[in-house]
């Protein structure tokens, strides 16, 4: 009975470890199976998730690269405003020179049409320059922030490159690649992102990167049209600066031709005045030379005895005679003092027109030749 129980036992035992070992063959095939099934499934998705950063990384190398050629574009253009900065300085030197030189010679010259012309030269250049200036700034302060977002995108494809290189690696990882067990940071846990998170920081790079892109295009825009205008308002200027100087050179010459012209026929007037004071004064010399000799021959008959002093015709010839000397002398002494007034008018005439003509030709030297020496190079650059 003891043989029968122990026979009973022994085959209970050997059934349960068949129904074990068929249980665990099981458990082996599906867990197997399971963990196959898992690293596909968990490959798939990091193959899936390798194509999502790669394609991210494209968008951000695409945004990169825009930017990149904006910037260079900015810099170029930042050149072309430095160098056009540059070329408003010798046409403002110059202006500023030539009122400089104009005011040496008095109000005569000033508030004329070419001292207007410059004036307003001096403010057309001038405010070019400070245009050009603020441009500068401008384009400088939108390099700097295209910089920023360009180092925002390198930074964010980074990480995406180093990102993308770990998914890669743990879809490649095989039980012979592992060196040593992969512990899971729970730090890192801590600071995971949804997929939507993940996304929209690559999302906000990309907007701020193409907002920049599209504030550089429309500063680009703008300061080509400003380069445009600036240099068609300096060239403007700088014609009718031209053209007023072309004109005040012809009226000095005109002006200085006309008086020399009245100069000239003011010398031989005033010689020939003076000619006719000296006659004047010899005449009356002559004149009064006779007065004395009647006067003198009046006196002596005066002299005859009482008896002898006849009122004879010799004595009334003598009386008629002083007279008409007196009375010619008045004249004459009337006329010289006419002559002499008119020598006077004729002297101051001449002082004035030798004067003005001295400085219309100063002024015309100082137009034609000085400030057109200094404006001989002037001209606009095309910026």
């Amino acid at each position: 009975h003891s043989g029968n129980l122990k026979l009973q036992e022994t085959e209970l035992v050997r059934n349960q470890s068949a129904f074990l070992r068929a249980r665990c063959q099981r458990l082996i095939s599906e867990t197997i199976k399971q963990c196959k099934d898992m690293h596909d499934e968990h490959k798939e998705k990091l193959e899936r998730r390798v194509k999502q950063v790669q394609f991210l990384k494209t968008e951000l190398e695409v945004r990169l690269e825009e930017i990149n050629v904006e910037t260079e574009e900015l810099i170029t253009l930042q050149t072309r405003v430095a160098k056009a900065l540059e070329t408003t300085a010798e046409p403002l030197r110059v202006t500023r020179l030539c009122l400089e030189e104009r005011m040496k010679l008095g109000l005569d010259l000033l508030q004329d049409e070419v001292d207007l012309e410059l004036l307003n030269e001096r403010e057309v250049i001038g405010g070019v320059a400070s245009a050009l200036q603020q441009l500068a700034e401008e384009i400088t302060e939108q390099i700097r922030l295209n910089r920023s977002a360009k180092y925002i995108l390198e930074k964010d494809l980074k990480e995406k490159s180093e990102a993308q290189h770990v998914d890669t690696s743990c879809s490649l990882i095989t039980p012979h690649t592992i060196k040593q067990p992969q512990l899971t940071s729970t730090h890192q846990q801590s600071l995971a992102v949804t997929p939507k998170q993940w996304e929209y920081v690559s999302d906000v790079n990309m907007a701020k990167a193409e907002e920049q892109k599209s504030n550089s295009a429309s500063l680009k825009a703008l300061v080509e049209s400003l380069l445009e205008q600036m240099f068609a308002d300096i060239q403007k200027q700088l014609q009718a600066t031209a053209a007023a100087f072309r004109l005040k050179v012809q009226e000095l010459k005109s002006a200085k031709s006309q008086m020399e012209e009245q100069l000239a026929k003011i010398l031989p007037e005033l010689s020939s005045q003076r000619m006719i004071r000296d006659d004047l004064n010899m005449a009356i010399a002559e004149v009064e030379e006779g007065l004395l000799k009647a006067q003198a021959q009046q006196t002596l008959r005066n002299q005859r005895p009482s008896k002898e002093l006849c009122h004879d015709q010799a004595h009334a010839h003598l009386l008629s005679e002083i007279r008409k000397l007196s009375a010619s002398i008045t004249r004459l002494r009337k006329a010289l003092v006419q002559s002499e007034e008119k020598e006077r008018a004729l002297v101051r005439c001449q002082l004035e027109l030798q004067r003005s003509i001295s400085f219309k030709a100063s002024c015309l030297y100082t137009d034609e030749v000085v400030c057109g020496q200094h404006r001989e190079a002037l001209k606009a650059c095309k910026f």
